[in-house]
């Protein structure tokens, strides 16, 4: 056909509307990222893009859209890379001057991240996945990016182990054994409490880059829960486990609240830069599961820290 085909997308729309969100999902790209002295790392990452879009515009040439964000991807995994929230926000500015209609680019990245580690009581070599996230906000104001993870660890319930260390109680003192034997015999072994599987979730997001090492960030999320869990263990591993996560027993709450201790104490971030903790635990005696979260700046939450220090 030698005529050329009309331009429809670039038309008016019958229902003048502007919409914040045009774009794709599900494009799927091999990641490489950089490391000094070490092998890069390749990641199988998912991405999704978007723009914002006129109310005069009918559509984003959605078919010739999926070419440039290919191309501009592509354009930019070619580039040297160490962030993948780096990563994407290249490609929201990209997107955002390939666009002469929009003036808002988004940009997301979810992969999953494999670091090599050993067993806590055994030391054998194993290894641990973590899911990773990455976003980029390009406009007028200038690139906005965000890193993040979600692991996967224990808890432990307090309230129901503090029940099962009152029945002890009871139940040790009937047996005629001295209290403060009792008392030291609890003080060492904790008392048994019904365990989740936890999720926590920990994200940073600032103008430009956030100055933070994506393994701090998986370290401080697996830090946040009553005991890590690992990929292979041994029996002295489970019995690890088992015991520092009765030692270590938390709430929901509460792990919402280490994973802010964890990121005050661990990075040094502008007061402004926005901080997403999030906590979701698989109940094992409930058909419900339990949620927390905290959104908040960085600035707000040492200033809550250091006053709790204070009281």
């Amino acid at each position: 056909m030698s005529e050329q085909l009309p331009d429809v997308q670039a038309s008016r729309p019958e229902v003048s509307v502007g919409l914040n969100r045009v774009g794709v999902t599900g494009v799927e790209k091999l990641v490489k990222l950089d490391r000094d002295g070490r092998r890069p790392i390749v990641l199988m990452a998912e991405f999704e893009v978007y723009v914002d879009l006129p109310k005069w515009r009918k559509g984003i040439d959605m078919s010739r859209n999926m070419e440039v964000v290919d191309e501009i991807i592509e354009e930019a995994l070619e580039d040297r890379h160490v962030r993948i929230e780096d990563l994407c926000g290249d490609v929201a500015e990209r997107l955002l001057k390939k666009h002469d209609y929009t003036s808002r680019a988004e940009v997301s990245m979810d992969a999953e991240y494999v670091q090599r580690e050993e067993t806590p009581a055994s030391d054998r070599p194993t290894q641990f996945t973590a899911d990773i996230h990455a976003s980029a906000t390009a406009n007028g104001d200038g690139t906005h990016e965000e890193v993040g993870t979600t692991v996967t660890g224990m808890t432990v319930c307090p309230c129901s182990q503090g029940m099962s260390e009152a029945r002890a109680r009871e139940t040790l003192a009937d047996l005629g054994v001295e209290e403060d034997v009792v008392e030291s015999f609890l003080d060492e072994v904790p008392q048994p409490g019904h365990s989740q599987r936890g999720h926590a979730t920990l994200k940073i997001r600032s103008k430009g880059s956030p100055d933070v090492d994506l393994e701090d960030l998986i370290d401080v999320a697996r830090n946040s829960m009553s005991a890590r869990i690992y990929n292979m263990a041994k029996r002295p591993d489970e019995d690890h486990m088992t015991y520092h996560s009765h030692a270590n027993a938390k709430f929901v709450e509460d792990c919402v609240r280490s994973l802010a201790e964890g990121t005050v104490e661990r990075f040094d971030l502008p007061d402004e830069a926005v901080v997403t903790m999030k906590q979701s635990n698989d109940e094992s005696i409930h058909q419900h599961n339990a949620h927390a979260e905290r959104v908040a700046e960085f600035g707000q939450l040492k200033e809550e820290l250091n006053g709790s220090l204070a009281d």
